[in-house]
């Protein structure tokens, strides 16, 4: 007679267990991935659509009416809220329209939390709260343009995202001259992919879509890695294994890339939600002017918003993008 064998009660449960315990420690991770890419997915087709639509406006700037008095006291405001309603809205289908101290409505979170996972920080609700050095005053002088201190509006989309607009009606067309940003920013929406549900973060459900120029447009919306190269380094060298700008993304993840001059300048008007790196320096962007180690490029400053064209070979910091 042979022998019949089989597994024990003990064996099954202690297997079952065991099956238990990797799944618990597995499972969180692979959701985590799953929600990332549908994420990423969420906001490319965003970007594309809120790109689609204002390219349709004959301009950016203009709408509303935003006035002080003489100590700079905001007395009318209708700015943020008549760009959606009156711009936006032609071009755009759109379910729900929040005026400013309504932005809960729209299903916009109180609270957020940075890039960093560090800081939980109060959702802006004017251009001062989203990043005051957009006020600095000194990014005007012998341009066009200005910055208002607006307050924001936001609406609902008809996919279920819910969008703060922070619009800036004295918005200036583009220039190749080394300038300041914040006057050629015309609206920045900052986006939560699922409302006031979680979790809340910058990078994950929470990112930024910016518009510059008042006239022929640029619409850019960086996903920021998570933290900075670790030194300055040259956009361009020829000396040989030194790391260039370039490189130095890559060096961080193959999926990562230094961004262009208009996202490298919506990074610094969104920089508060990214919470990263050298606030008071300058970082290389993309954008090369001219060639070689002499050549030019364009850079980015986090300390004053000022943009310039740089001799490649100088030295300056990298904040990277995801692809």
């Amino acid at each position: 007679m042979k022998k019949k064998t089989g597994f024990t009660l003990a064996e099954v449960l202690i297997t079952l267990a065991i099956i238990g315990i990797v799944a618990a420690i597995t499972l969180p991770s692979l959701l985590v991935n799953v929600n990332e890419k549908a994420w990423d997915a969420q906001k490319k087709a965003l970007h594309a659509r809120l790109a689609q639509a204002i390219g349709q406006m004959n301009a950016l700037g203009g709408y509303g009416t935003y006035t002080e008095d003489e100590d700079g006291t905001a007395t009318t405001d209708t700015a943020a809220e008549s760009f959606i309603l009156d711009a936006l809205s032609k071009v755009y289908k759109i379910n729900n329209v929040c005026g400013p101290d309504k932005l809960s409505s729209c299903g916009i979170p109180s609270k957020i939390t940075t890039l960093d996972a560090v800081s939980e920080i109060n959702f802006p609700t004017n251009m001062k709260g989203l990043n005051e050095k957009l006020l600095n005053g000194n990014h005007v002088s012998g341009e066009d343009g200005d910055m208002a201190d607006t307050k924001a509006a936001a609406f609902e989309t008809v996919n279920g995202e819910s969008i703060a607009v922070f619009y800036n009606p004295l918005c200036s067309s583009d220039t190749t001259a080394n300038h300041y940003t914040q006057n050629k920013m015309c609206v920045n929406f900052v986006y939560d992919l699922n409302g006031s549900e979680g979790p809340n973060q910058v990078g994950k459900d929470v990112g930024f879509i910016t518009a510059f120029y008042n006239k022929n447009p640029v619409v850019v919306a960086p996903i920021p890695y998570n933290t900075d190269y670790k030194s300055v380094v040259r956009q361009y060298t020829e000396t040989e294994g030194e790391i260039d700008a370039p490189t130095a993304c890559k060096t961080m993840g193959e999926d990562l890339r230094l961004p262009d001059r208009d996202e490298a300048a919506s990074l610094f008007v969104n920089a508060p939600l990214i919470n990263l790196g050298e606030s008071t320096s300058y970082y290389w962007s993309g954008s090369v002017i001219s060639l070689g180690t002499s050549g030019l490029a364009w850079d980015q400053g986090f300390y004053d918003g000022g943009r310039n064209r740089i001799i490649r070979s100088g030295t300056k910091y990298v904040r990277c993008l995801r692809r």
